[in-house]
């Protein structure tokens, strides 16, 4: 007959009984010891993590630029922190902010052009601080780099849309003159129409009144031919009776 390991423990003696309870004590407290410890390390590297997440949001926009030490800078929430503050800077301010960082590595220039990007900066400029901002692309933390890089894809496209606004300006620019071209050249065309109205009523006043002095003209010469004509026969008659007579 096989015994419980607690009905095992009531039949050993006075001795054994305790040697058997101070080994299973020990068991007991090891394994409720391990999970304890295992507890704390999650529990520990969990705050960390969060304490780290909520130092970057609930940081100051005043002192979130004076950060440059390699941890906080190869970690993308600090570069999400930086954007949110820039935004909230007026023009002036964020080229005022921008011009206090020297360029001489890759976050001082990230964080210029994060500046800039909220400095109602041109197209030239923009240009220019994202080609600063390149020639540091090699150094790059693993980190950032896909933030950093959809950062300057917006920035490409913010570039793209200046030169259609642009372009779109100088296409209105030079319709605008073109029709202000056309309606000149109508206004002429008008002016040397009427202009030349005036002159085909002028010739048809002109014609008119010659239509109405010739018809006086014409009808007396048709009365001279016809008083004319009686005298002609009459001469004629007269010389014939001459002739008649011997």
């Amino acid at each position: 007959m096989r015994l419980s390991p607690f009905s095992a423990l009531l039949s050993l003696d006075h001795s054994g009984k305790l040697a058997a309870v101070s080994v299973l004590a020990s068991l007991l407290l090891g394994c409720s010891q391990v999970p304890e410890k295992s507890n704390n390390l999650t529990h520990d590297s969990f705050s960390e993590s969060e304490h780290r997440v909520v130092d970057f949001q609930t940081v100051s926009c005043g002192q979130v630029w004076g950060f440059n030490n390699g941890a906080v800078v190869n970690n993308p929430l600090y570069w999400l922190r930086a954007m949110d503050c820039a935004q909230r800077l007026s023009p002036a301010e964020a080229r005022a902010e921008a011009r206090r960082w020297p360029a001489d590595n890759w976050q001082s220039r990230f964080k210029q052009a994060v500046l800039l990007n909220n400095g109602n900066v041109t197209p030239m400029e923009r240009r220019q601080y994202l080609q600063r901002l390149d020639d540091y692309s090699f150094d790059y933390p693993t980190t950032v780099r896909p933030l950093l890089t959809l950062w300057r894809e917006g920035q490409g496209s913010l570039l793209q849309l200046s030169a259609e606004r642009t372009r779109y300006a100088t296409l209105q620019q030079t319709s605008d003159a073109q029709l202000d071209a056309l309606r000149q050249q109508e206004i002429a065309l008008n002016q040397e129409l009427a202009v030349t109205r005036r002159k085909l009523d002028s010739l048809t006043d002109i014609e008119r009144q010659l239509s109405s002095r010739r018809s006086p003209d014409a009808a007396d010469s048709s009365h001279a031919v016809d008083k004319s004509a009686p005298d002609d026969a009459t001469s004629s008659g007269t010389k014939s009776e001459d002739d008649a007579t011997p």
